[in-house]
């Protein structure tokens, strides 16, 4: 049975969201998913809806921008960890690592609702005492309709007891007194975006090389306090740098598969190389003085120019007052109910 937040069936249709604090933000404007199921067989269907206009995932080339897909993923580890396995407020989500890949013709930003579907599997999963210890969740993607791209991810469940002494006694305020100030940015231009406070690389003096601008002022990459860099910012990083050593102006980062090896802190100064290791596909490593902290790979492509008249015949119309939202109606599905507490989940990777 579906748990949908605010569709209704009859008059006009209002987009509402799930509570901000099942996907581990304090914006709710922030809060991209609209809606869950699920089944039997940690299985789950997740929707969301993206708005046509965001003010960091900025559409580019008439295209959605694949760290869209990415937030819209990540969102559903605090959700599904809440609702489908008992992890309780105030626990923290560490990343292991996270792939994802997008097909550019499906990221087409359509006329009307883009109406996102995730079907999810969850495997190797691991409880303790009925609570969420780890696990291995796998995401097919649909936007209206037409499948859009995968994702996979592991990641680990802390208490609050047992991130402290993974982290050490940490004093956000002092944290935040001590970070780096961020660095110059380089131009907009030449990393996908269009303001300088979107973006989070520095130049240095060696090519294909940048420095991490932490601007812990950002609404979207730091929605709340966090004690190290979140994850999302480095997956941005690692965008920006692919898009740095593009050749054209029309090519977007398809794919990602990456490691998280240690927490980024935010007081010392973090550093982000890539070089290409084959075609359309670069090595990248986020290092700082302790080491490397992320390795991965990144997937960039030149894609066709799109034009808004072709955007116009590709994009669905929006859907007819009154029409039914999708739900499930397996017998097998169990209705996930009850009151969310308003507590906050900070200080996790993966948020």
């Amino acid at each position: 049975m579906s748990n949908s937040c605010g569709l209704g069936h009859n008059g006009p249709r209002l987009t509402e969201r799930v509570p901000q604090e099942l996907v581990h933000k304090l914006a709710p404007d922030e809060v991209l998913l609209t809606g869950w199921t699920t089944h039997d067989g940690d299985r789950h269907t997740v929707r969301a809806r993206w708005p046509r206009f965001h003010t960091f995932y900025v559409p580019r080339n008439q295209r959605f921008d694949p760290l869209l897909f990415v937030e819209t993923v990540r969102q559903t580890f605090p959700l599904l960890s809440h609702v489908a396995y008992g992890v309780p407020f105030g626990s923290h989500l560490v990343w292991d690592d996270f792939s994802f890949e997008v097909e550019p013709s499906a990221m087409l930003v359509p006329r009307g609702p883009a109406d996102v579907v995730l079907e999810i599997t969850c495997t190797d999963v691991r409880l303790r005492k009925g609570c969420l210890v780890s696990m291995t969740m796998h995401a097919a993607a649909s936007l209206n309709g037409r499948h859009i791209g995968n994702a996979s991810t592991r990641f680990t469940n802390h208490s609050s007891a047992v991130y402290m002494r993974l982290r050490g006694k940490q004093d956000l305020a002092d944290i935040h007194r001590r970070a780096v100030p961020p660095p110059p940015a380089v131009p907009p231009a030449t990393v996908g975006h269009c303001l300088t406070e979107n973006v989070v690389l520095a130049s240095t003096e060696r090519s294909g090389r940048w420095q991490l601008r932490a601007d812990l002022d950002h609404g979207v990459l730091f929605d709340h306090p966090v004690d190290h860099a979140p994850g999302m910012l480095l997956l941005e990083a690692l965008r920006q740098a692919a898009h740095a050593t593009s050749l054209t102006t029309t090519s977007m980062v398809t794919g990602m598969s990456v490691s998280f090896e240690s927490w980024v802190e935010l007081d010392a100064a973090a550093w982000i190389s890539v070089e290409p290791v084959r075609r359309n596909v670069l090595r990248a490593v986020i290092e700082q003085e302790h080491g490397s902290a992320l390795s991965g790979e990144i997937t960039i492509e030149a894609v066709p120019a799109q034009t808004a008249t072709s955007l116009r015949r590709l994009g669905p119309l929006e859907p007819p007052a009154g029409a039914d939202v999708p739900h499930s109606s397996s017998d097998a599905d169990r209705e996930t109910t009850g009151h969310v507490g308003r507590a906050a989940a900070a200080g996790c990777r993966v948020g």
